[in-house]
């Protein structure tokens, strides 16, 4: 008597969540709307990373916190988004996408209304820590239903050419729109202005995408999550304390310390767990290593700029909060315009080639970014570096975003979700941290020459704007050495 041999467990269960997604998939022109509120809540998740960048100086005075405090002001989501994305990814699989998001959402919405309602330092800390919390379940489920909704390539290529330009966008009008409404409404409305769009994704899911069910079983790797999440807040609070107690004080030494420590104790228990938070086995999948090693390297530009920019128009040149935010419309323009013609790109050059190309454009941008003067004019010193960033980071985003989640099956579409996002989010935290101790360690070292402030101030944000442009660099070398293993890969 013959028998059919069977699959194993996990592939069995791949296999069923791409059969099943398949059935779920809505009609054509409604999986169009589907990504358009999709994008709108990855808008507000990368809107939040950046927006709040104007207003901190305000936020300062009214709260009574220190520089040192507001940092953690970005830094608190940062963290908490970057550190649970994987676990996020991870629940999306097992307990379905739409189902994920749609919870990720609402704490979003509520921890966004809370930060605005905040009346301390510690109110408003706590809310942005469950903002990234919210976002980092919303996230990968959302870019997991993106590749449900769009099973074809050409159509999947066009939907991340979307999304990708979205994130882009999102960091640059976060600049912005923090302007705007600080300066008309308050510092409040930076976290208000989530919640009624927040609400307009919660009602129009529902009517566009169907109910999903359970993608994946077994136990969750909580052990994973928060070794994972323990080695990123220890590294960056290494960084913070490399600046404020230098290297070798035993706080500082500690914590890079735990730090590795906790990384080994992550990659242990992901070799021995039977449903590991991350498959190390995914990373065999070159497409997928080198798309989130290339987003790690955009965020740690990306993050670090945008928080850079705002300083340095408010703090040394003069600009108040509105003009700061104004400033960024031609990088902004740039990237909606470059993020809607990258598909093209990546069509006529392929996808590595036109990635690599795009690291290198935003590396000139921000090496000629770092020549502008303490008394810097907008059209004769910041205009033509910041257009040219503009162009490398749409292109960056979209084609790097294409990468990372190339060649992934229905099974693990939340987690290479998780990934990108995590690539993103653990890059912008890091970057922030390096470069801005190296910026503030040159305006430190100017100041005892006798220097003025202004002018110690800029040559320390020009420090962190030529490191970030040898960090876009980087990026272009290792995309452009190390080769893809498929041609599918090499030409999407």
């Amino acid at each position: 008597m013959s028998t059919v041999p069977s699959l194993p467990p996990r592939t069995a269960r791949r296999a069923a969540s791409a059969s099943d997604g398949a059935s779920r998939l809505p009609r054509s022109g409604r999986r169009w709307w589907a990504l358009s509120v999709l994008a709108l809540a990855q808008f507000l998740v990368v809107l939040d990373a950046s927006i709040v960048n104007i207003a901190l100086p305000v936020v300062g005075v009214e709260l009574q916190m220190s520089t040192a405090a507001l940092a953690w002001v970005i830094t608190a989501y940062v963290l908490a988004f970057g550190g649970l994305l994987l676990l996020g990814g991870r629940l999306a699989d097992r307990w379905g996408h739409r189902r994920v998001f749609l919870a990720g959402v609402i704490i979003f919405v509520l921890a966004s209304a809370a930060a605005g309602f905040a009346a301390s330092s510690g109110m408003l800390l706590a809310a942005r820590a469950v903002q990234g919390a919210g976002a980092a379940l919303l996230a990968p489920a959302a870019l997991a239903l993106l590749t449900h909704l769009f099973p074809k390539p050409g159509d999947r290529a066009r939907a991340l050419g979307v999304w990708g330009g979205v994130a882009g966008i999102g960091s640059a009008a976060g600049v912005l729109l923090g302007g705007v409404l600080t300066s008309s409404w308050g510092w409040q409305w930076v976290f208000f202005v989530n919640v009624p769009v927040g609400v307009l994704v919660l009602a129009t899911i529902p009517f566009l995408i169907s109910r999903d069910e359970r993608t994946a079983s077994g136990v969750l790797d909580l052990p994973g999550a928060v070794s994972v999440t323990g080695a990123l807040v220890a590294t960056v609070g290494m960084f913070s304390a490399t600046e404020q107690l230098g290297v070798l004080h035993p706080v500082t030494l500690m914590l890079a310390g735990l730090a590795v420590a906790l990384t080994a104790v992550f990659i242990v228990v992901e070799r021995r767990a039977v449903e590991p938070l991350v498959p190390l086995a995914i990373f065999s999948n070159r497409s997928v290593a080198v798309g989130n090693v290339a987003m790690l390297l955009l965020g740690a530009t990306m993050v670090a700029l945008f928080f850079a920019l705002s300083v340095f128009m408010q703090a040394v040149l003069g600009f108040d909060a509105l003009t700061a935010g104004l400033t960024q419309l031609p990088l902004a323009g740039a990237l909606v315009v470059v993020a809607g013609v990258a598909p093209v790109a990546v069509n006529r050059w392929g996808l590595r080639r036109t990635l690599s190309v795009s690291f290198v454009v935003l590396a000139s941008g921000l090496v000629w970014l770092s020549f502008a003067p303490a008394d810097a004019g907008f059209a004769s010193n910041l205009l033509g570096p910041t257009l040219v960033i503009g162009v490398g980071l749409g292109a960056a985003f979209v084609t790097a975003t294409q990468l990372a989640v190339a060649g992934v099956d229905g099974g693990e579409a939340g987690l290479a979700g998780g990934l990108v996002n995590t690539s993103q989010q653990i890059g912008g935290a890091l970057g922030l941290a390096v470069l801005a101790s190296l910026a503030a360690m040159r305006t430190d070292a100017l100041l005892e020459t006798g220097a003025s402030t202004p002018v110690a101030l800029s040559s320390g944000f020009s420090w962190l704007f030529l490191g970030a442009g040898v960090l876009a660099m980087l990026g272009a070398v290792i995309v452009g050495v190390i080769r893809l293993e498929s041609p599918e890969n090499a030409r999407r």
